[in-house]
């Protein structure tokens, strides 16, 4: 059998798993965050997907390891909107706006992963809350970063850059506790109001003119290198 031959059945063989456990969390994410981590058993998420305990078992080692995979991701994919601006092209401005946009579309898109890990942090290990909070530092750390680039280019106007990194995280963050999907704006309105509230926050000079989703008037996009 060739090497391409041999190739094609592992690659769709992981295919197939990463869609078994892509199923395994998307059940553990309704459960979890309807009836809570504590109230609900892996035997439960078994029989809410139709299959045994062993079909879980072979994705994952535990139910603490299930946990600790859908708590890491909303952070995971914030994390992931910032450092996809970072290395683009564009002003300081252009680029806050853009991770606002991509921070606060991450944020509602993971609100059930974000509402488990703040209701039940308490039941990681600890080895595993201390790697999302080093996660957490990490995203930190690279928002305070940018925002000194804006106020050394003359761009925002804040005196404690670490302190206004806490205060977007924050804001942004708890979106996922009031935010509706058919509620009075659409995904893409709150980001570009919660976007406008960031730029305002740090000082940035803006038009003064309503946020973009709700105007009607297009975003303005930064380029890649």
């Amino acid at each position: 059998m060739s090497t391409a031959t041999a190739a094609a059945p592992r690659g769709i063989r992981d295919e197939v798993a990463a869609l078994k456990r892509e199923r395994t969390i998307a059940v553990a994410v309704d459960l979890f965050y309807d009836r809570g981590y504590e109230n609900t058993s892996l035997d439960a998420v078994a029989e809410q997907m139709g299959v045994t305990k062993p079909f879980i078992y072979a994705h994952f080692s535990s139910k603490a390891e299930l946990l600790a995979e859908i708590c890491s991701r909303g952070i995971a994919s914030a994390l992931e909107a910032l450092d996809s601006v970072l290395g683009m092209s564009g002003s300081p401005t252009e680029r806050l706006r853009e991770v606002g946009l991509r921070f606060v579309s991450a944020v509602l898109q993971n609100q059930r992963h974000i509402a488990i890990f703040s209701r039940e942090e308490k039941n990681l290990t600890a080895a595993d809350y201390t790697r999302i909070s080093e996660m957490r530092r990490e995203f930190d750390h690279k928002l305070v970063k940018l925002l000194d680039e804006g106020v050394m280019a003359g761009e925002f106007h804040v005196t404690d850059t670490r302190m206004a990194a806490l205060g977007i995280g924050g804001m942004i963050s708890w979106a996922y506790v009031w935010y509706r999907s058919h509620g009075r704006f659409t995904l893409e309105q709150t980001a570009d109001a919660l976007t406008e509230l960031i730029l305002r926050m740090v000082g940035a000079d803006l038009p003064e003119q309503a946020p973009a989703g709700i105007s009607g008037k297009s975003r303005k996009k930064v380029s890649k290198p």
